[in-house]
């Protein structure tokens, strides 16, 4: 079965050419017809000798994504559901902001960390996505802008899809390495963020790298108990070992991290919660944003609800007495399936049903 030519980072697609006996030169006008004149097939490859279209179309193909179900919501956010080549279905999500359009990829089919309040584990994890199909996502994404014909282009990633990243470490960082270069679709670091529910061996890889991308870290509690109740993946990275794992983060990459907070009503949400966050903080309160996400309900999780507005306020201006920058996450696409995993979950229950 031929791979996705999107597999390949820009030194993998110049050494794989030397291989095949052509130049290393020619990989700039693959890598340009790929990224920026974004071909749909070899054979649209102007910048290129039919010769080397010829090697290109034998080892590989372009596309192996197919949606099989878009939504679009009123404030614009598109959820895209494709289905890979083994029939396995992934979410993508694409977000309009005012500084410009975000989109959402999944590292996994399915999820093992089994955050009890995430409709992402709703589905254990079958597999790893190859870094060709993570790329292929913002690919079929900046396809349907494309078409769209206003001249847009996908500015921020975040990934923080169905999956966890760094528990798909290698083939992530061969997905960033692609968008990020400059000769291709040129996203800056600083406009990529990769998300961690805490998988603290993979902290110091993450740092250690050259990736030089934002970090963001599910925390969700203040507390041992708390979070272990309700993220199974406490009780083998207790607090105890993921705060360490991010001071090394912060002191040796010297960048801030972003500290997610889903506010569950009546669970982790109270002004005694916030105090004991902004306590844990505390040492690290320049190098930290706590970003406060309303919970997005899911009908499998019927024990949790949204916090109101009084406790979510109360909850953001106790951390902002004890000096800890924090924000509430904007929404995006709340009338549509807006929680992650949403989507794919309904849909396989279809199938299942039908």
């Amino acid at each position: 079965m031929k791979s996705s030519i999107y597999g390949l980072t820009f030194e993998q697609l110049s050494q794989w050419l030397e291989e095949q006996g052509e130049k290393r030169s020619r990989a700039i006008h693959v890598w340009r017809n790929l990224y920026r004149s974004r071909v749909r097939s070899f054979n649209d490859m102007t910048e290129v000798n039919a010769a080397t279209i010829a090697i290109l179309d034998e080892h590989f193909v372009l596309e192996t994504l197919t949606e099989h179900t878009r939504q679009q919501s009123q404030d614009g956010t598109v959820k895209f559901l494709f289905q890979l080549a083994d029939g396995n279905l992934i979410e993508t999500v694409l977000m309009r902001h005012k500084f410009g359009l975000s989109v959402c990829v999944t590292t996994q089919v399915g999820c093992n960390i089994g955050c009890s309040f995430c409709a992402s584990g709703l589905i254990a994890k079958s597999r790893d996505l190859t870094s060709g199909e993570i790329t292929e996502q913002l690919m079929q994404v900046q396809f349907f802008l494309d078409a769209e014909g206003n001249g847009d282009r996908v500015s921020h990633i975040v990934v923080m899809g169905i999956g966890e990243p760094f528990d798909n470490f290698e083939h992530m960082s061969s997905f960033i390495r692609t968008v990020k270069d400059h000769q291709g679709l040129a996203i800056g670091p600083r406009h990529i963020t990769v998300s961690t529910s805490g998988l603290v061996n993979k902290f110091k890889d993450f740092t250690d790298s050259d990736l030089g991308v934002n970090l963001a870290i599910s925390l969700h509690a203040p507390n041992n108990e708390l979070r272990s109740r309700i993220m199974k993946i406490n009780k083998a990275y207790p607090l105890e070992k993921l705060m360490p794992a991010i001071d090394y983060y912060l002191e040796h990459s010297n960048r801030r991290a972003t500290i997610e907070y889903i506010l569950l009503r009546g669970v982790n949400d109270q002004v005694e919660h916030a105090v004991e966050l902004a306590e844990l903080m505390q040492s690290r309160k320049t190098m930290v944003n706590v970003n406060l996400i309303p919970y997005n309900p899911v009908d499998e999780h019927s024990q949790y609800q949204r916090s109101t507005q009084e406790d979510i306020r109360a909850f953001y201006d106790t951390l902002k007495k004890h000096k800890i920058s924090v924000s509430v996450r904007l929404e995006h696409g709340t009338d549509i399936d807006a929680a992650c995993g949403q989507l794919r979950s309904k849909q396989l229950d279809k199938a299942s049903n039908g």
